[in-house]
C-alpha cells in the first residue's frame, strides 16, 4: 500500500453525497438491465417458443437467451458498482465524523489545528515552584513539541494530553480514510468488462471475483446487518422493513446469502439465486477437479431448465437455493410456495448430490409431484430440497449399512428451518404442508420430526423407499399416525435392510456387497426391524401404507436392478404410487387407498 497523502482538510471536504448520487445512477442502470432481462425472458422468449418452430426459431431463442444473459451481467456489474460507491461513502462518512468530532473538541478548547494535523495548545496550569502558568506547545501524532521543563518537581500543562489526544484522533481518521480510498480505488479499477456484445463464461468468472471482492469491502455496510441467527419470521420482517434501494443492493452483492436465507419471500430468493447460479458457474468454470466438474454439470442443467419455458399446464420453476457447499445444495420449487395453499417438499436420500443426475432425476420427481397435485388442487407446489449432504455410495449398496445418523440429524435441523421459512412467507390463512422423504431422506425427515416442536408447519409425512426413520411408531413423528403415509415396493432392497442388531450379532459377518440385503431378508423373515428402526411399512409402525408397484426384481433376467427403489414418483412406471403422493400433497389424503402391511 502506498504512503497516504490525504490531508485532514481534504477528508473534511469529501462530498459523500456525490458518491451516493453516482451510486444511484449505477443503480438505475442496473434496474433498467433487470427490466430488459425480464422482458426478454418473460415476454419475448415465451412468445417465440409458443408461436414459432424450426431452426430459425431455435436460433432466435439462442440469441435472445444470450442477450438476456448479457443484460443479467450488466445488472450484476452495475449493482456491484452501486454498492461499492455506497460502501465507500459509508466508510468515508465514518472517518469524517471522527475528524469533525476532533476538530470540534479543538475549537471548544481554543486549540489551533494546523494543516499538517499538529495541534497547538496555550499556556495553562501553574508551576509547583513559582506558580507561573506552564507554557503551551504543539502536539502531533508523533509526540509533543515546544518548551517543556526538562525535569524536576513540575506539573504538566493540563492542555498537553488533550491536544495529544486530538492530534492522534485527527491522524487516525486521515490514515483510515487514505486506506479506504486506496482500497476502493483498486476495486473500482477492476470493475470493468471486456469490450463487445457477448458475455462469455470467462467474463462471468471475472464477475464472480468482482462480487467476492465487493462483498469483502462492503461487510460493514451491508453484510453485518443480515440476520443469519434470527428466526425465519424475523428475517421475513427484516426484509419487509428494508427500502427498495437496500433490497436491490443486497440482491446485487449478496445473492448467495439472500437466496439461501429461510424466511425471505420465494420470488426474491429465486431472483437472487438465478444471479448466484451464474456466479457459481463462472467460479467453477475451468476447474479440473472431480467435485467442481460434477457440480458444474448439475448447475448447467439447472440453468438450462430455468431458461426453458414451462409447458402449458406445468407450474413455473423457482430456484429457492443454490450453493457449492459440501456435495452441493439446490432447492427447486415447481409452483410458488408463498401463494400455493398446498406445498410439498421432497427430501432425496442416498447418493444424492448436486450433479446432472439430481438436476434431471430428482427435479423430475418434484415436477411430477407438482403436476399431479395441481390436477387435484391447482393451488399446489412441490419442492426438491437438497439442503444437506446425503450419504454417498462408495462401495456399492454396502455403504448404506455403515451410514450413521449424523447426516440425517444435521439435515433434519436444516430441513426444519426451511419449512419454518415456508410457513413464515406463505400468504394463505391455513396452508397445508407435506414432507416427503425418500430413501435416506426419510431418515432425515424423521430426524426433523424429532426437533423441538417437530417439523414446522408440516401436516402430512410421506415415506417411500425407507430404511427406517429413527423412530418405531408413526405417532412419534409429531403429526399423528393417521397423517403418516408409507410406500414400500416389494422388490426395493433398501426397504429390507437388516437391523443394526442383526449385523452386530454377526448374522451377516461373512457377507459383503449388495447381496447382504437379499440374504438378510431371507434370514429375517417375519421381523420388522430395519437399519434405522421399525419398518415403516409394518403394522407395528402404524402408518398408512399405500399401494405401489412391486418394481423389477433385484436380480432378474437382465441382471442386477435397483429400479424398484427409484420409481415411486414416476406417473408412468408407478402410477398408483405417484397418484397417492400427489393426493397427499394436494391435501386429499382421504382419497388414498390402503395396502396391507408388510
Amino acid at each position: 500500500m502506498p504512503t497516504p497523502t490525504l490531508t485532514w482538510a481534504q477528508l473534511r471536504d469529501v462530498k459523500c453525497a456525490e458518491l451516493e448520487g453516482a451510486a444511484d445512477g449505477w443503480g438505475r442502470s442496473s434496474n433498467r438491465a433487470d427490466v430488459a432481462r425480464d422482458r426478454i425472458e418473460q415476454q419475448l422468449l415465451t412468445g417465440l417458443r409458443d408461436t414459432q418452430e424450426g431452426e430459425a426459431a431455435q436460433a432466435a431463442v439462442a440469441r435472445l437467451r444470450q442477450l438476456g444473459r448479457n443484460f443479467q451481467y450488466v445488472y450484476t456489474e452495475c449493482g456491484l458498482l452501486r454498492t461499492t460507491l455506497n460502501s465507500l461513502a459509508h466508510e468515508m462518512r465514518t472517518q469524517q465524523r471522527a475528524l469533525t468530532e476532533a476538530l470540534e473538541d479543538a475549537a471548544a478548547l481554543k486549540f489551533t489545528v494546523h494543516a499538517n494535523g499538529s495541534v497547538t495548545y496555550p499556556a495553562g496550569g501553574e508551576g509547583l515552584v513559582d506558580g507561573a502558568p506552564l507554557r503551551g506547545g504543539t502536539a502531533s501524532s508523533g509526540g509533543a513539541t515546544g518548551l517543556t521543563p526538562p525535569s524536576g518537581l513540575v506539573a504538566p500543562n493540563p492542555h498537553a494530553a488533550k491536544a495529544q489526544d486530538i492530534a492522534d484522533r485527527l491522524c487516525g481518521a486521515v490514515r483510515s480514510a487514505a486506506e479506504i480510498d486506496w482500497r476502493y480505488a483498486g476495486i473500482l479499477r477492476r470493475l470493468k468488462a471486456e469490450e463487445g456484445l457477448k458475455v462469455p463464461a470467462s467474463t462471468w468468472k471475472d464477475a464472480a471475483g468482482d462480487a467476492a471482492e465487493v462483498r469483502d469491502a462492503a461487510g460493514a455496510y451491508l453484510k453485518d446487518a443480515i440476520p443469519h441467527d434470527a428466526s425465519p419470521e424475523a428475517r421475513r420482517d427484516w426484509w419487509a422493513g428494508l427500502t427498495q434501494e437496500q433490497r436491490e443492493e443486497y440482491l446485487a452483492v449478496y445473492p448467495d446469502q439472500i437466496g439461501n436465507l429461510d424466511g425471505i419471500p420465494a420470488l426474491v430468493r429465486d431472483a437472487a439465486n438465478r444471479d448466484n447460479l451464474q456466479l457459481l458457474i463462472g467460479k467453477l468454470e475451468g476447474r479440473d477437479d472431480e467435485r467442481s466438474m460434477t457440480q458444474l454439470a448439475g448447475l448447467r442443467e439447472i440453468d438450462r431448465q430455468l431458461g426453458a419455458a414451462p409447458k402449458p399446464g406445468e407450474p413455473p420453476m423457482l430456484l429457492l437455493g443454490i450453493s457449492d457447499e459440501g456435495n452441493g445444495r439446490a432447492i427447486v420449487s415447481y409452483g410458488n410456495p408463498d401463494t400455493s395453499k398446498n406445498v410439498a417438499t421432497y427430501v432425496p436420500g442416498l447418493n444424492t448430490s448436486l450433479d446432472e443426475d439430481f438436476a434431471e432425476g430428482d427435479l423430475k420427481r418434484a415436477r411430477d409431484t407438482a403436476i399431479g397435485a395441481r390436477y387435484h388442487d391447482p393451488s399446489s407446489a412441490a419442492i426438491a430440497w437438497l439442503g444437506y449432504d446425503a450419504p454417498q455410495i462408495i462401495d456399492g449398496f454396502s455403504s448404506l449399512a455403515v451410514a450413521g445418523d449424523a447426516r440425517a440429524e444435521n439435515g433434519g435441523a436444516r430441513f426444519s428451518e426451511f419449512t419454518a421459512g415456508l410457513s413464515a412467507t406463505n400468504e394463505n390463512d391455513d396452508p397445508h404442508f407435506t414432507a416427503i422423504g425418500h430413501s435416506y431422506g426419510s431418515r432425515t425427515v424423521g430426524a426433523a420430526a424429532q426437533q423441538e416442536g417437530g417439523i414446522a408447519g408440516v401436516d402430512d409425512i410421506v415415506l417411500v423407499g425407507s430404511p427406517g426413520v429413527g423412530v418405531d411408531r408413526a405417532e412419534d413423528l409429531g403429526v399423528g399416525k393417521d397423517h403418516v403415509f408409507v410406500g414400500s415396493a416389494e422388490n426395493d432392497v433398501v426397504t429390507k435392510m437388516p437391523s443394526k442388531q442383526q449385523v452386530a450379532a454377526g448374522a451377516m459377518a461373512s457377507l459383503s456387497g449388495p447381496f447382504i440385503y437379499v440374504v438378510g431378508d431371507v434370514a429375517d423373515q417375519g421381523d420388522d426391524d430395519l437399519w434405522f428402526g421399525k419398518d415403516p411399512a409394518s403394522e407395528a409402525f402404524g402408518a398408512k401404507r399405500f399401494p405401489v408397484d412391486d418394481g423389477p426384481r433385484f436380480i432378474g433376467g437382465g441382471g442386477v436392478s435397483i429400479d424398484a427403489h427409484s420409481q415411486y414418483f414416476d406417473p408412468v412406471r408407478d402410477p398408483a404410487s405417484a397418484n397417492s403422493i400427489a393426493l397427499i400433497a394436494a391435501g386429499r389424503s382421504g382419497k388414498v387407498k390402503s395396502e396391507e402391511y408388510r
